[in-house]
């Protein structure tokens, strides 16, 4: 890091000063002892431009605020059947550690359906994720390894797509910025190989194990390896932090369980023109492969 963004880095974090309590007290909920690192992140999204640096993350603290992100880890989905099938149609969860100690996220892009609750549901499901991600699983990675660790890997699945979805990458990649291309990896196969040069097989999300294995629910000797199932040992120890939180707050507060609809800050100009185009190039390769019925309301947003 050169003088110059250590100088961006002190007119950032001279500009937080002036904050007032309630945004002090969320942006410690998102840094958790790490200011500097945190707003380098934001820094970086936008080429180290402070300005527009601080803009991006005053936007997301008043998001955070007006939807009271502070507590949803209080808020879990209720009844657990309900919260079932969440997790059987949005496929993600936590399959273990790289050697180097970051989390490993799996995504089953292709085979989430998202047809078994209501949006709300989904959107409150995703931001609670992200949550406890950086509030308990990257903390324990840093208490762990003994260095911050602020960052995870990602292995997407994609089972389930259309050849023609995925040969677009091509349309995609040149609106994308270098930094982000270079955090992209396409794997052949099931990518096994390639992925326990990084991470023991003990951590290789299921779908990963044998190839054409897909994003399919198995256990192996009494032990869910799906990390994508609510039996699995992360989406337990997730789904009872959530009620141990609601039982703590609700011993003052009381928090009303309802459905919570979840404000999103306008967008940036730059970041709408990419999502526009690569959600007018979905349609238009929906409309060649047949596929207009489930692309039916696709919206593509900026995060």
């Amino acid at each position: 890091m050169n003088n110059a963004h250590q100088e961006a880095i002190k007119q950032f974090m001279s500009l937080m000063e002036n904050v007032d309590d309630r945004m002090k007290g969320t942006f410690q909920n998102m840094h958790h002892g790490y200011p500097a690192e945190t707003l380098v992140r934001f820094l970086k999204a936008r080429n180290w431009n402070v300005q527009k640096g601080h803009k991006m993350l005053i936007d997301c603290l008043h998001w955070r605020i007006q939807n009271e992100i502070d507590n949803i880890l209080a808020k879990p989905i209720i009844p657990t059947d309900l919260y079932g099938a969440v997790r059987d149609s949005q496929l993600v969860g936590l399959s273990g550690y790289s050697k180097e100690g970051l989390p490993i996220i799996a995504i089953g892009v292709g085979l989430s359906t998202f047809d078994k609750a209501s949006v709300n549901h989904y959107v409150r499901s995703h931001i609670q994720m992200n949550e406890y991600r950086d509030r308990v699983v990257l903390p324990t990675a840093t208490e762990k390894s003994g260095r911050h660790i602020s960052s995870c890997l990602k292995v997407l699945d994609m089972t389930g797509l259309k050849l023609s979805v995925l040969n677009q990458r091509k349309t995609v990649k040149p609106l994308l910025q270098e930094r982000t291309k270079g955090k992209i990896q396409v794997l052949q196969g099931c990518g096994r190989d390639e992925l326990l040069k990084i991470m023991d097989y003990s951590s290789l999300p299921h779908f990963c194990r044998k190839e054409g294995s897909g994003s399919s629910r198995h256990s192996s000797n009494g032990t869910i390896d799906n990390c994508f199932s609510l039996d699995h040992t992360f989406h337990q120890q997730f789904y009872n932090y959530l009620k141990q939180q609601a039982t703590l707050i609700e011993t003052g507060l009381r928090i009303k369980q309802g459905s919570i609809h979840v404000d999103f800050p306008e967008p940036d100009p730059q970041d709408t023109k990419i999502a526009e185009t690569i959600e007018c190039e979905f349609h238009r390769l929906a409309d060649q492969n047949g596929l207009c019925n489930s692309l039916n309301g696709l919206k593509v947003n900026r995060d």
